[in-house]
């Protein structure tokens, strides 16, 4: 992973276009690393700001387009994107797509601009605005797309936070991201689940909260097996908790939640999906056969 780099060669001109609070916070970051930076917004009012930094700023996306080879998106969502490069000459230009899209409108989006005579690279943020410009915060921005675009700005885009190049598939970073996101949500789901349980007790959440920090952290590392059952295709392997004990302990779990007056519908549909692994005969593996009840 980079970080900000004081090279004077890398300090490109460039384009952003969308100041919502992350692009305000990356144009920012650039400002701050002395890049000369041409903005452009919907809402010209948000542009004010980042004009007394120093920005240069554009009237129109065109314009702002026009000023700049290397153009940097970070808008609402994949059809704003569309909208504002909609009637833009992309011919020559490289653009780095930042705003969160799926891996398929990353592919169509490399497509069209492609055909419009621009080079594409796809990126996304794991990372939300206070995090940016704060090396320790972990943050990071995933790359795919074109390796010559990547190598071409690469210290350019690891000032405001990391980066991590994923591939040349335009559509492997949204993957990446999403990837991870939808274990973030279920991570959130299960620390919901928890503090619900005890939600009616004379348990502070504040008592709950470190414990519940340090169990999630210390078994993060099972997913380093899971991924190696997955590419070996045996989900016995390193085993300590197989498929039958983890079904059986969680019948505890949904009963614990039925006395708490606690809904399961956070936990049943995983819990569902063990049991239906289970009565398929895999009780002696692991968890990790759920991923193949997911495909469909």
């Amino acid at each position: 992973m980079e970080q900000h780099t004081s090279d004077p060669s890398a300090q490109h001109p460039f384009t952003l276009l969308g100041l919502g609070a992350m692009g305000t916070a990356l144009a920012r970051a650039w400002l701050a690393a002395g890049h000369p930076l041409t903005v452009w917004n919907r809402t010209p009012a948000r542009a004010e700001a980042l004009a007394a930094e120093g920005a240069t700023v554009a009237g129109t996306a065109a314009e702002a387009v026009a000023a700049n080879r290397l153009v940097v998106v970070c808008l609402l969502d994949d059809n704003s994107v569309r909208q504002a490069l909609s009637d833009v000459d992309l011919t020559g230009r490289d653009v780095v797509n930042l705003t969160t899209s799926t891996p398929g409108q990353a592919r169509a989006l490399a497509d069209w601009i492609g055909d419009r005579g621009g080079r594409f690279l796809d990126g996304g943020i794991m990372a939300v605005p206070p995090m940016i410009s704060v090396p320790e915060s972990g943050g990071y921005v995933l790359y795919s797309g074109s390796t010559d675009v990547f190598e071409a700005y690469r210290h350019t885009l690891a000032v405001p936070t990391g980066t991590r190049y994923v591939g040349t598939d335009p559509g492997f970073a949204a993957l990446y991201d999403v990837a991870l996101l939808s274990a973030m949500t279920g991570m959130f789901s299960g620390a919901a689940h928890a503090f619900a349980l005890i939600r009616r007790e004379e348990i502070p959440p504040k008592d709950l909260a470190p414990l519940l920090a340090d169990w999630l952290a210390a078994m993060a590392g099972a997913v380093h097996l899971t991924a190696a059952q997955l590419a070996s295709g045996d989900y016995t392997m390193g085993v300590t908790s197989n498929l039958a004990m983890m079904v059986t302990a969680n019948a505890t779990l949904l009963r614990t939640a039925q006395e708490q007056g606690v809904s399961t519908e956070l936990l049943t549909p995983y819990t569902g999906l063990m049991a239906r692994r289970l009565a398929d005969g895999h009780g002696d593996e692991s968890d990790a056969g759920v991923v193949d009840l997911l495909l469909r």
